[in-house]
């Protein structure tokens, strides 16, 4: 069979499994696992473009989407005029003379090779950091704490939080690179890993910045409210027509109007990647892949590459982080948890295909499908089981409580079956 007809073949397969939910289920269902099968799918790109083409392993993932979170806040929430005049001001004061006191001292240290001196700036820096920010922060989070208690951001249409969400995650992604990437690829995962959760940990804690813990509800949405719909008369009418009642069409026209944005988002992203892919450029980065010598022995700058692609795949995250946190209408620090969902998307690379673009989409629909319906299906085949087990029994109370586990004991027996019979994915690299 050829390529591209197997990648056709696999492609259909995965539209006749959100269709058949659909149609077994419900049509909500079905579009939830298409919303964010599509959200994976983007994800999977950028890891994809790290990992799949530059051979770059990055485990804080989740760190690069929950910036892309925290853009929606800063770009789309309106403004709380009273935490800004109780110290806004002085709060972001304080962030620009720790950028400033760490990039002194990294200038003296480099100039003057004396480390006294620089740990001797730092020190000062950081009791200046420190008098300006406390007050500040403290002002901020007194301000209706049950409400507000924050900042809020630009009051800007939520859509440009995506590319915002993009440029913050690759901002970060060229301080982590231009001091991780010379490590190698285990110490690199490390690394990662742990500015990752450094990064949620902020995100856990300032909370004059994200209101922390207390999460931000009610965020912008680019599409209208199910509640505007349902009380718009046309709408209503049009509802009847197709035989809907009005809360069940508010809520598939949401959806499908998520549907439709976020596809054209994974098409540019899919189309771009594909020309960079096919380009010198692309070619260039499977050959520092395969070989990183005989590459710097024909004058490449592999350490320069590795930083461009590392910056792009973690921009594509941030885009991927803040279209999650648009579907979702609230951002939630708690919920980025690295270890589960970096291990999902990397499933979602290697099961699909590394290296493959293609590959990289077919796995995020794929894996997120089997993530949101195995649970269900697992409570199915586990009542089947026991159903002539005596009720109380031990055996039958111990089945029933493992189904809860079912998503992640699948997802290690779908990585073994595809390493053991199709070791490249299910669509290889060309």
């Amino acid at each position: 069979m050829s390529q591209t007809m197997r990648t056709y073949l696999m492609f259909a397969g995965v539209a006749v499994l959100i269709i058949g939910t659909g149609l077994v289920q419900s049509w909500n269902s079905a579009l939830l696992i298409l919303n964010m099968g599509l959200v994976s799918a983007v994800m999977a790109l950028g890891v994809n473009l790290q990992w799949g083409i530059a051979g770059l392993f990055n485990v804080g993932v989740m760190g690069f989407v929950a910036l892309g979170g925290l853009a929606v806040v800063l770009t789309s929430v309106a403004p709380v005029p009273e935490a800004w005049a109780a110290g806004g001001l002085r709060a972001y004061a304080a962030l620009v003379i720790g950028a400033a006191t760490v990039v002194a001292s990294v200038m003296a240290y480099k100039r003057a090779r004396n480390a006294w001196l620089m740990i001797a700036i730092l020190i000062v820096g950081f009791v200046i950091y420190r008098g300006v920010r406390d007050p500040a922060v403290d002002a901020i989070e007194a301000v209706n704490p049950a409400v507000s208690g924050y900042l809020g951001g630009l009051g800007l249409p939520v859509l440009l939080a995506w590319p915002v969400g993009g440029l913050l995650a690759a901002g970060a992604a060229w301080i982590i690179g231009k001091t991780a990437l010379g490590l190698r690829s285990d110490y690199l995962a490390i690394a990662t890993l742990g500015i990752s959760e450094i990064i949620i940990a902020i995100l856990k804690n300032e909370d004059w910045l994200t209101r922390g813990v207390k999460n931000v509800i009610g965020l912008p949405r680019p599409v209208p409210n199910e509640i505007d719909l349902q009380n718009d008369p046309g709408f209503v009418e049009s509802a009847a027509g197709f035989g809907l009642d009005p809360t069940t069409a508010s809520t598939l026209y949401v959806k499908l109007g998520y549907s439709v944005l976020f596809t054209a988002v994974l098409i540019v992203l899919l189309v771009l990647s594909q020309m960079a892919l096919n380009s010198p450029w692309g070619r260039m980065m499977r050959a520092i892949r395969d070989n990183e010598v005989s590459s710097r022995a024909m004058g490449k700058d592999v350490t320069f590459r590795h930083l461009q692609v590392f910056i792009l795949g973690s921009a594509i995250c941030g885009i991927a982080g803040a279209m999650m946190t648009t579907l979702d209408g609230q951002l939630t620090p708690s919920s980025y948890q690295p270890l589960r969902y970096t291990f999902l998307i990397w499933v979602m690379v290697i099961v699909g295909g590394s290296g493959n673009n293609l590959g990289a989409v077919l796995g995020g629909f794929l894996i997120w499908f089997l993530w949101v319906q195995v649970e269900p299906m697992g409570q199915a085949l586990m009542n089947v089981i026991t159903m002539g087990m005596a009720d109380g029994s031990a055996l039958k109370d111990h089945l029933q409580g493992s189904v809860q586990h079912m998503r992640l004991l699948t997802m290690g027996i779908v990585l073994l079956l595809v390493l053991r019979f199709s070791p490249r994915g299910l669509l290889p690299e060309r």
